[in-house]
């Protein structure tokens, strides 16, 4: 373990002593850096990757835009269908208030209605019991006036029986014949 520990150490602290010396001289690792990175550099520029990269940049640029176009169009169209939604609930709302108050004034219409014919039947029973009463009565004084004929002429029979003789009741028999004659011919 100590073994690694120094071996760390070394080689750690070895690019601190490799930059002493010249400048210009490929002992001096700054120097040497210096050159890989203008290598590096020249090799980019050759292989044109920061146009690549601008391009590529540029593209994902043009991407984002079009996506935010595309975003911003989505948005007015949700907008348009949110208002349209908005104007059809309006709409259903002011036909659902139409078709209440509609339903109200046809309510009171038939509860009128409702009442005229209550009315018209109450009136049309009274007038049926009216006319039962009517009937009742007549054949009340029918039964009346028949039950004084039945006694009238039985009190004219016996009255008759007692004071006429059998010629006298033969003629009022032919005359009530003649009579009936007369009456049919």
């Amino acid at each position: 373990m100590r073994k690694l520990a120094t071996l760390l150490t070394l080689t750690a602290a070895t690019p601190a002593f490799a930059a002493s010396g010249p400048f210009f001289s490929l002992g001096n690792t700054d120097f040497i850096v210096l050159m890989a990175f203008i290598l590096f550099v020249l090799v980019l520029l050759k292989f044109k990757v920061p146009s690549m990269l601008s391009g590529m940049l540029d593209k994902r640029a043009e991407g984002i835009r079009s996506e935010l176009d595309e975003a911003r169009a989505l948005r007015e169209e949700a907008q348009t269908i949110l208002a349209s939604y908005e104007r059809k609930q309006k709409e259903v709302q002011e036909q659902a208030d139409r078709i209440v108050a509609q339903a109200k004034i046809d309510a009171s219409a038939a509860a009128e209605q409702a009442k005229q014919d209550l009315a018209v039947s109450i009136e049309r029973r009274l007038a049926a019991a009216t006319d039962q009463i009517a009937s009742a009565e007549k054949s009340a004084v029918k039964e009346v006036r028949d039950q004084a004929i039945v006694i009238a002429i039985g009190a004219a029979n016996e009255v008759i029986a007692k004071g006429m003789t059998a010629t006298e009741g033969n003629k009022l028999i032919d005359a009530a014949i003649g009579e009936v004659e007369a009456k049919l011919h």
